[in-house]
């Protein structure tokens, strides 16, 4: 089986990001790479469009390591307030999710957050304060602390 060097021109799972030069096997780069349009093969003039590729993705990789990062340093200090209806001894009638989390921050500090990027391992069932991770780049993953109370 040989080997053939591709760029890539997207981010491919397992694989590498865009502007990697990563070397797989012919079949792989001419039956599922190439008709997807992920890669190209790695000549001499390609391989300067990688690195331009690269400094492109890196540059865009810090302005949103940098945006998130702000946010962080806006909802870390700040407890975000979610009410819900509950019963005796703090219970919730339901619970609260992530996509109400995300309600209570953006209408709380202006903040838009997907809820896909909280990491909640199971939904908020009782009153009080609770911590909810945030993840808005791979490197930058902060706390966002919840006081959940009766309406």
């Amino acid at each position: 089986m040989t080997a053939v060097k591709v760029i890539l021109r997207a981010d491919v799972d397992g694989l590498g990001k865009r502007g990697d030069i990563v070397e797989v096997s012919k079949g792989y780069a001419r039956n599922f790479l190439a008709p997807r349009s992920l890669a190209i093969p790695a000549s001499e003039g390609a391989t300067a469009q990688a690195e331009a590729m690269r400094r492109a993705r890196d540059a865009k990789d810090a302005k949103a390591r940098e945006a998130a990062e702000e946010i962080a340093t806006q909802l870390v200090p700040r407890t975000i307030e979610v009410s819900a209806r509950a019963g005796e001894g703090g219970r919730l009638f339901g619970s609260v999710t992530s996509a109400e989390v995300v309600d209570a921050v953006a209408a709380q500090t202006g903040i838009e957050l997907d809820r896909k990027d909280l990491l909640m391992e199971e939904h908020i069932k009782e009153l009080g304060t609770h911590h909810v991770t945030a993840r808005l780049h791979t490197d930058v993953q902060f706390p966002i602390t919840i006081e959940v109370v009766a309406s």
